[in-house]
């Protein structure tokens, strides 16, 4: 451990100290540091629990509910564990709040998580016709780590999810043509350009499996699967695809082989969009 970086988890630790991870005094925080030098680092110790005590140390009653959410709380294992999602519902959320847990939330994303989704309760129980397609998947997907389940009954309407599902589809589809022009002949760039939307395309689809299935799996992975059952067209490159992101390390592929890949990749999104698109004309 460098030590710059045994500064910042001086820092750090201190600050937990304070919501209840380590019993005050200096003694007993060099005591851990000795005890787990190489296992202690900040990514350990900001857990989600440790940023849900800090959330309600400085927000108090106005603190409604806190959630995990994505693929930490879905089980996508294949998603990097540093990529934890949080939702943070208040009462009220001004700039007194805000500045209130401005701190532990930089420090919470410092560690590579995104900083939390934040609502006022009001605001997120009239904004489900907005994002309809995210709210359904935290609503269906999430793990409490403090106060009331707001979530439960969260309405979400099926017109809406058809609408922002034909808006995404559509949209990340002229994306993905372009970003293809720009990666000109290099193979590398091309696997890695699919790879990079691969999360994205695939929560859309298990967005379009709700319209065939009462239960959608929690994994994006599963979910794809299951779709495929439904609809008359190839899927199979997203798995494939999600094989290789497993793996870690890209694969050597020619030019050839990685056209061939997107290929298939941009078939099966645009066989997708007007499925919805199709879906949306019947109401």
């Amino acid at each position: 451990m460098e030590i710059g970086e045994l500064g910042d988890l001086w820092q750090i630790i201190c600050r937990l100290g304070a919501l209840g991870w380590f019993e005050a005094g200096v003694l007993r925080v060099e005591a851990r540091i000795k005890q787990f030098p190489n296992l202690l680092t900040m990514k350990t110790l900001m857990t989600p629990e440790a940023f849900t005590e800090g959330l309600r140390d400085a927000l108090g009653d106005r603190l409604t509910m806190v959630a995990l959410f994505g693929s930490a709380a879905a089980g996508d294992t294949a998603e990097s564990f540093s990529d934890v999602n949080i939702m943070v519902v208040c009462t009220q959320l001004g700039v007194e709040e805000l500045d209130a847990i401005a701190l532990i939330s930089r420090e919470w994303a410092k560690l590579g998580n995104p900083p939390p989704l934040m609502f006022a309760l009001e605001r997120l129980m009239n904004s489900s016709h907005v994002f309809p397609i995210e709210l359904l998947d935290i609503k269906e997907n999430h793990r409490l780590l403090f106060g009331r389940d707001v979530l439960r009954d969260l309405p979400i309407s099926q017109a809406n999810l058809r609408f922002q599902l034909e808006h995404e589809l559509k949209g990340k589809l002229i994306q993905l043509r372009e970003e293809y022009m720009l990666a000109g002949q290099h193979a590398e760039t091309l696997v890695e350009l699919m790879l990079r939307s691969l999360s994205n395309f695939q929560i859309m689809l298990k967005a379009a499996l709700r319209f065939y299935a009462v239960s959608v799996p929690a994994r994006k992975r599963n979910a794809v699967q299951a779709l495929s059952s439904h609809v008359m067209y190839d899927l199979s490159i997203f798995e494939e695809l999600q094989g290789i992101k497993d793996g870690g390390v890209l694969p050597p592929f020619s030019r050839d082989a990685a056209k061939e890949l997107f290929e298939r990749y941009l078939e099966a999104i645009e066989r997708s969009a007007d499925l919805i698109a199709a879906l949306s004309r019947r109401g």
